[in-house]
């Protein structure tokens, strides 16, 4: 799923994300870790935290170290990641429900190539990835069945 974002409002979203004094319930950072069932459970997760949080989107950023939140680069590349013989931007559409929109994008700072993975919040039932419903917990990823006070 692609929506068009300009590279300025990227590298504005990314160095302001960056800049947060820690990770947040709609806000993920990676290096090179993109494990395919990983991201589906994120995009669960983030997508139902961003509702709670008020946000209309959540974000699963490839490219910031998770510690100090330096922009360092990664080597995970979306467009070629495939499951299977699926892409896997497909593979993650079919397995998510309901359909949510979410876009991966590319950008680069400081020299530094960043992926960030828009996630649009759910709008009416939590986000199921394999049937399972996800929420982040702090910056931690739960199952939302963990956490009957958060549905």
């Amino acid at each position: 799923m692609s929506t068009d974002r300009t590279y300025g409002y990227l590298a504005s979203l990314v160095q302001e994300l960056h800049k947060l004094p820690k990770e947040t319930s709609w806000v993920e950072f990676k290096v090179n870790k993109a494990e395919p069932e990983e991201i589906g459970q994120y995009i669960s997760a983030l997508a139902n935290s961003a509702v709670l949080a008020g946000k209309a989107n959540a974000y699963l950023i490839w490219g910031i170290a998770d510690d100090d939140h330096a922009l360092v680069g990664t080597e995970f590349q979306p467009g070629e990641a495939r499951v299977g013989n699926e892409e896997l931007e497909n593979w993650l559409l079919r397995l998510l429900e309901p359909r949510i929109h979410f876009s991966f994008f590319n950008v680069t700072i400081d020299a530094a190539r960043i992926v960030v993975l828009e996630i649009s919040r759910t709008l009416r039932h939590p986000v199921r990835f394999k049937g399972q419903e996800f929420v982040r917990v702090g910056s931690y990823k739960k199952k939302l069945s963990d956490h009957p006070e958060l549905e």
